[in-house]
């Protein structure tokens, strides 16, 4: 159980503080102007702590902290933590695939333009990211038409090197033939450096400069090189179209479109620079933590900017809403770019607003594909089902799975939570949670027991109404009864569904957590299923969320038992006289440590009440 640090010993200064669980893995990790404030506001009733952050709370064992200079190395330790940890209480950005990148290997003594995904290699700039992979490589041959340079490997360089012929990409005029001697060092490195430029968002001079060269070339009537001028130069038009100005000026600027719901929200980017769209970026992030839309715009700030991208820190990012603390970000920012100060901005009108309306949009679109991928793909939900029914070998797909967990702390408020699954999707409108009835009951064994034979007893006597009177939610049993555990907790399971005879209706299995393995009845080894097989994540998603249900429910009892107190019962006195004389003593101590004169001499409180507020608190303590 969390234990609060010792008063005094919280240090009011920034920093970040990171709670650990009973075998010390970080679970989540935050940051504080003063460490001492923002630490007090977890260690209240769990009641009043919004969901997620009570469930942190009463999963964490310990915490601890850093000291830094400033907020914005307090931001900065934060997201390098949660790098290194990967708490799962925080908030997590992860892009939903790998974005493409226009790539020139500037460390080769010939540098190659080519698309690349995955790390970044030192010596090579990069440009995007793109949406698309075809949409770049589009790009890049037109491009290539004007700047021709090379796009080979380094071994098909040296091969043609070693033979003196130049592939075909030098007939075809998309290569300038470096590796043969057809163009000098110093006019390749020229062609890179115009590539560059241009990829920067800088296109009028490469456009003026074809013209000029292309009508010196017609006046001196050198048609056919004046021909291939005008069919690079409308190759590079092309090109311009396709980036087509979004701003009213040549701005610099990153455009953040958001859609969301209490789970998941999907995050569009487009980077903006000259004016015109050069990048686009999506991310989808779980909302594992509660936060208001200005906190997680404070989140998607850090994922984007604390460590920058190829496409750097403009001067001006536009968000749907300001995040909280608006000043750090815009520091933080600052401090990243490297010089310029940076703004935050939300756009309430003009072509901006028009932009960030779009990007919205993008990002709606991007969040319900997503949405629909996870949640309504019924092919993969049906592979689940049937896989799992193979690995376990039961007479049918399991469409109705019923999970149990039990949850405690140190054998007190036992209860127990059912979660149901029908067709792969949670059915939460049959979700069921047991407060443990009998006052014996010390162990999670005994408490499974209980559990289930509350469950199943109620099956029965449901069978037995008439069918006009049976209710249409727990008439039937189960196709699987899943226990969270391992064979003991499968014994107690086998045990309960033979003495109600239901061991031909219901199959039973249990999923440990330690190793994932599966026990079922009648086999001593346990079942392994593949890591990756889509059966075995749907158990732990059940898994999860029986455990996760059963924790919200002792949360719930155990905070209702922390509020109660020895005054709670004394007569005469209510509400108002207790929390008065709690405020006016000091404290809950100081009221057990005042005497019978103390509590007397108030001239509020009825001497009779006072003698049985003594008398309550000392009776309690003895």
């Amino acid at each position: 159980m969390l234990q609060r640090p010792a008063a005094g010993t919280i240090p009011d200064t920034p920093g970040s503080y990171q709670f650990k669980d009973a075998e010390g893995r970080v679970i989540y990790v935050g940051k504080a102007k003063s460490l001492r404030s923002r630490l007090s506001n977890y260690f209240v009733n769990p009641s009043s702590l919004p969901p997620r952050t009570a469930q942190m709370v009463a999963a964490a064992e310990s915490v601890e902290w850093i000291q830094v200079r400033n907020d914005v190395e307090a931001l900065m330790l934060e997201f390098n933590l949660i790098k290194e940890h990967r708490p799962r209480f925080n908030i997590r950005l992860r892009d939903d695939k790998s974005y493409p990148f226009l790539a020139i290997t500037l460390g080769e003594e010939w540098p190659r333009a080519m698309v690349m995904r995955g790390a970044k290699r030192k010596g090579t700039r990069y440009f995007g990211p793109y949406g698309h992979a075809y949409a770049i490589r589009k790009t890049l041959d037109l491009l290539r038409r004007t700047f021709p340079i090379r796009n080979c490997s380094p071994a098909k360089f040296n091969t043609h090197a070693r033979l003196g012929r130049p592939c075909l990409e030098f007939h075809i005029e998309k290569c300038a033939g470096p590796c043969v001697g057809e163009i000098e060092k110093a006019a390749y490195d020229g062609l890179v450096d115009e590539l560059i430029e241009f990829l920067d968002g800088d296109t009028q001079p490469v456009v003026r400069r074809l013209e000029r060269e292309m009508r010196e070339a017609a006046d001196l009537q050198e048609f056919e090189r004046a021909a291939r001028l005008r069919d690079r130069l409308a190759n590079v038009r092309k090109v311009v179209e396709k980036q087509a100005m979004v701003t009213e000026r040549p701005e610099d600027i990153d455009v953040v479109g958001l859609a969301d719901d209490d789970l998941e929200a999907a995050v569009q980017v487009f980077y903006v620079r000259k004016g015109r769209v050069v990048g686009q970026k999506g991310f989808v992030i779980d909302k594992v933590e509660d936060v208001t839309r200005a906190q997680l715009m404070g989140h998607i700030i850090e994922g984007l900017y604390a460590e920058p991208g190829v496409a750097g820190v403009p001067r001006e990012v536009l968000l749907p809403d300001e995040p909280e603390d608006m000043d750090l970000y815009c520091e933080l920012l600052t401090e990243q770019r490297g010089g310029g100060k940076v703004a935050i901005r939300v756009p309430q009108r003009g072509d901006k607003r028009a932009l960030l309306e779009t990007v919205t949009q993008n990002a709606a679109e991007a969040f319900m594909r997503h949405r629909l991928k996870r949640s309504a793909d019924h092919n993969a939900r049906a592979r689940a089902l049937n896989s799992l029914q193979d690995a376990l070998d039961l007479p049918e797909a399991p469409l109705r799975i019923e999970c149990f967990d039990m949850s405690h702390i140190q054998g007190r408020d036992y209860v127990g939570s059912m979660v149901v699954v029908e067709d792969a999707l949670p059915k939460k409108s049959d979700y069921r949670r047991f407060k443990i009835r009998e006052s014996s009951v010390h162990d999670d064994l005994a408490a499974m027991e209980e559990v289930l034979t509350r469950r199943l007893a109620n099956l029965i006597n449901e069978r037995e109404k008439p069918p006009s009177d049976r209710p249409k939610r727990f008439s039937y049993a189960p196709n699987l009864l899943l226990v969270d555990g391992g064979p003991l907790q499968l014994g107690v399971a086998t045990k309960v569904v033979e003495s109600m005879g239901l061991e031909d209706e219901i199959s039973l299995a249990s999923l440990a957590k330690r190793f994932e393995e599966i026990y079922v009845p009648g086999q001593t080894d346990p079942i392994r299923i593949p890591r990756q097989s889509d059966a075995l994540y749907l158990l732990q998603r059940i898994r999860d969320e029986a455990h996760r249900f059963a924790i919200t429910y002792h949360r719930e009892l155990r905070g209702k038992r922390m509020t109660r107190s020895a005054l709670d019962d004394v007569p005469g006195l209510g509400p108002v006289r207790k929390k008065r004389l709690v405020k006016e003593l000091g404290g809950m101590g100081a009221v057990r440590g005042a005497s019978v004169d103390d509590l007397l001499r108030l001239p509020w409180l009825p001497d009779t009440v006072g003698q049985a507020v003594f008398d309550a608190l000392h009776k309690s303590a003895s």
